[in-house]
């Protein structure tokens, strides 16, 4: 299980990684926000254990800010708020669960525990077929016609939401926020280049994308 920590406290970040490390999760640390972001949505975690209080990004951001880009790691909030509506407001923005310091670390490996069980008995294989399309957004995989396209990982997020919002015109901007977030960004040129490598993987093995640009406006999917 791999497990992402952030957490300003330094003294805090290294107690939680040592427990965590005798217990066999592998654990990547950070005590930084904006780093933290980063981390949370260039790589894949079955954890994020996340403070509130952080430096350049908040926690409430960030959390709010990986949930809308479809990021389903478990995350537990770290926080010395401890009232209910500081709770409910946590869980809200998408945290799976809310730990109030101070707390036992025991307390903590029971909860990843849970969360993990959790995990196991919850998830579904979800798959979004468009024409001769089937893409897998648990494995983060595409395939057509049984053929396998591999793709990179802003490739995937790309075609993701566009086939996940069939019919509709989308911009530049709104594809560059879905992928990257709001705190990044993708220029026009670098979303058709990565449609456009896409286009050729997909041409490899006999299929045609289908994805069409609309001048001056954006992608779609399908007629329009």
């Amino acid at each position: 299980m791999k497990v992402l920590l952030i957490e300003d406290s330094e003294a805090l970040r290294r107690g939680i990684r040592v427990g965590l490390d005798h217990l066999g999760y592998t654990v990547d640390e950070t005590g930084d926000g904006s780093e933290g972001l980063s981390m949370a949505l260039t790589n894949s975690y079955d954890f994020i254990i996340l403070d509130l209080m952080l430096p350049n990004v908040d926690g409430l951001s960030l959390l709010k800010s990986i949930r809308k880009l479809g990021n389903q790691s478990k995350v537990i909030i770290l926080s010395a708020k401890s009232q209910a509506e500081d709770r409910v407001t946590g869980l809200l923005a998408g945290a799976d669960d809310y730990l109030s310091k101070p707390f036992s670390f025991d307390e903590l490996q029971a909860r990843l525990l849970c969360l993990g069980r959790r995990g196991e008995l919850n998830q579904q294989v979800k798959t979004i077929c468009v024409a001769n399309f089937v893409l897998d957004t648990n494995n983060k995989s595409l395939h057509a016609d049984g053929h396998y396209i591999d793709l990179t990982k802003n490739e995937f997020k790309i075609v993701e939401y566009l086939f996940s919002n069939p019919k509709q015109v989308l911009n530049p901007e709104q594809i560059s926020e879905a992928v990257v977030g709001s705190f990044n960004h993708l220029s026009k040129n670098t979303i058709e280049a990565h449609l456009s490598s896409v286009r050729k993987k997909a041409k490899a093995v006999g299929v045609t994308l289908p994805i069409k640009n609309k001048r001056g406006f954006g992608y779609f999917v399908g007629e329009h």
